[in-house]
């Protein structure tokens, strides 16, 4: 991941180049994680630069937003105007996309409503969060001390800053005893997710994965896979997922907007399946490829293409 080639930011309504887009050290957010935001991908095709689910994501923020008391001050249009506008503006073909919303200065109690209330929209690239090579290899996992936050503490469905920590500690703690992620289980003891993945597990030709009752994102990587596999003729279960299940599984995969399709190839040392990408999650993986690349047009209502923006836009907005 590199921030090198991100020249412009849209922040509070419009674009600003990167090094102006400033934060005061007395942000509500800074201080106590108080701000919803996305993450969306935006993807190569024969028809120009094309973000995955621009729609979808941007309601998901809505929805967070709500949960968390958050009133964004834009229209969900102007918002996926906007994300279009900042990734032809940095002329990317494809990228990350980060919008984000939270409580900037004003108090520091625990009340932030007298706070100013930050909107903003980063672009850059960024590879697939574990790895070029993991998808074609698969990742180590181990499962995580730390439990995922249960609904009861923590609304698990909205993707809010502070909680993230929860997914910070377990994967700091993967990674210093060496493998790529972490699982972390779910207050009943069930599998819950990857510290920014959804879960799923092939057993005979069917796939499982689980739903908010397991405390998880309802990840809109997640959704898409769920339909492709059922479109490809394999049976989808939702439901509770256990680590035998996944221990005893055929293949496991994660997704998500930053992962993508990675295949499981171990978890605490033990191989899943035979220790490799499994021909299932190929399968998925390859038509995941097409969709977002626009090679399959069955799926192109999930692509938005960006429009290019002028020279004399960009000039204009520098000023």
């Amino acid at each position: 991941m590199s921030f090198d080639r991100s020249k412009w930011i849209w922040m509070n309504g419009r674009p600003v180049r990167w090094d102006d887009a400033q934060v005061h050290i007395s942000a509500h957010a800074l201080h106590y994680g108080t701000g919803v935001f996305e993450g969306i991908r935006c993807y190569e095709t024969e028809e120009g630069p094309a973000v995955f689910r621009l729609e979808e994501h941007i309601a998901r923020l809505f929805d967070s937003a709500v949960i968390h008391g958050i009133d964004i001050p834009y229209t969900a249009v102007q918002l996926e105007e906007a994300v279009c506008e900042t990734i032809a503006l940095n002329e990317f073909e494809a990228c990350y996309v980060r919008p984000i919303c939270f409580f900037g200065s004003g108090v520091l109690g625990l009340d932030p409503r007298a706070c100013r209330l930050e909107v903003a929209i980063l672009t850059w690239p960024w590879s697939p969060l574990l790895g070029n090579e993991s998808v074609v290899t698969g990742v180590r996992v181990t499962i995580s001390p730390w439990v995922k936050l249960h609904s009861s503490m923590l609304p698990t469905t909205a993707k809010a800053c502070g909680q993230y920590l929860n997914s910070i500690l377990a994967v700091r703690d993967a990674l210093r005893r060496g493998y790529d992620e972490a699982l972390l289980l779910d207050a009943a003891g069930n599998l819950a997710e990857g510290s920014g993945e959804n879960l799923f597990v092939v057993k005979g030709g069917r796939l499982l994965t689980n739903d908010q009752d397991s405390s998880i994102l309802m990840g809109i990587t997640r959704d898409s896979v769920i339909e492709i596999a059922r479109d490809l003729g394999y049976p989808v279960e939702i439901g509770s997922v256990t680590l035998e299940e996944l221990l005893n599984a055929d293949e496991a995969f994660l997704t998500g907007t930053a992962a993508e399709v990675t295949p499981i190839r171990e978890v605490d040392e033990q191989p899943v399946g035979g220790g490799k990408r499994g021909s299932i999650t190929e399968q998925i993986q390859n038509v995941f490829a097409d969709v977002t690349s626009g090679r399959d047009r069955r799926y192109c209502r999930w692509l938005r293409h960006v429009e290019t923006v002028s020279r004399e836009y960009a000039v204009g907005s520098r000023q």
